[in-house]
């Protein structure tokens, strides 16, 4: 971690010690009522790489607090770490996928995203068979599918090895932990959305609002870095459902396909699933020139 973001939580604390509480108080109220969610102690907590276990403990309890007084549900916050020794990567086949979207409402409903904006992590994109443009798939198709000539392609963060969105975060929000999976620190990041615009999958997602969600619906099972409720005004994205899957268990979207279109494990492991796939199928990733080195590979049945 570089020092400059530390240095601005650190600057507010001061500012508070010399100026007074109530005075630092009616200064960060514009930004209480823009980031609604995010409460003072969360806007000037450490970030979590920096936070003691102490801190972190206390930092868990707080936003479990915080859920409950606004959804009215109860829910455990965990810290789940990366595992020694993997490396998660996806496949999906594209001769299978049908275009029925049941993964995206699974990803919406796993990850406690707004309601009212239907948000998902995934896009489903038609395209014409024969073409492997993107810019010319249409997300918002409305007709019974499969459709004659058209085939299907999911699209959701590719945790590259080489991910751009880390690059250019300016405080270091954003990060790649060991075992590929790309995370973002909630309450450290200030929503400049730079990391949108660098990626080229359109795969992060802002909270324009904060997120509405009936108390009956929240997922109670959530991790700090994956499917906690994000308050208004910071980027969120895909985690390949780390809550889930490093704890063996598999990411919402594949439980949810219907057609065995999507395969997911530890690329390090000669036994699993995946790794045959990328041993005896032709796989491709999206936007190959670009360098970025996804983890998230296509291939078609042959």
């Amino acid at each position: 971690m570089s020092e400059a973001p530390v240095n601005r939580r650190v600057a507010l604390k001061v500012l508070g010690a010399t100026l007074g509480a109530g005075v630092l108080a009616r200064a960060l109220k514009p930004l209480e009522e823009f980031r609604e969610g995010m409460t003072r102690e969360g806007f000037l907590q450490k970030h979590y790489k920096e936070l003691t276990p102490a801190e972190l403990e206390a930092t868990l309890r707080r936003l479990e607090a915080d859920t409950l007084r606004r959804y009215g549900a109860e829910v455990t916050i965990r810290d789940i770490r990366p595992d020694e020794d993997v490396q998660f990567v996806y496949a999906l086949n594209l001769s299978v996928c049908i275009g029925c979207r049941r993964c995206v409402e699974a990803c919406h409903v796993e990850n406690n995203h707004d309601r009212a904006s239907h948000n998902s992590y995934i896009r489903v994109l038609e395209m014409t068979n024969g073409s492997m443009d993107m810019e010319q798939g249409d997300a918002s198709y409305d007709h019974p599918v499969p459709a004659p000539g058209k085939f299907y392609m999911p699209v959701q963060c590719q945790q590259c090895e080489n991910p751009p969105c880390v690059r250019v975060c300016p405080v270091e929000a954003t990060w790649q932990e060991r075992d590929g999976i790309v995370v973002v620190d909630y309450d450290w990041c200030i929503g400049c959305r730079y990391c949108e615009a660098a990626c080229p999958y359109h795969a992060r997602r802002f909270n324009w609002r904060a997120p509405t969600i009936p108390a009956g619906e929240v997922n109670p099972n959530q991790s700090y870095l994956s499917n906690r409720i994000r308050p208004q005004g910071v980027m969120e994205k895909c985690t390949f459902c780390l809550h889930r899957t490093r704890e063996g268990r598999m990411p919402a979207c594949l439980e949810a396909c219907p057609t065995g279109a999507r395969v997911f494990g530890n690329v390090l492991d000669e036994n699993s699933e995946v790794r045959w796939v990328l041993r005896n199928k032709r796989v491709f990733v999206l936007k190959e020139e670009l360098g970025t080195r996804p983890r998230f590979f296509y291939f078609f049945d042959e």
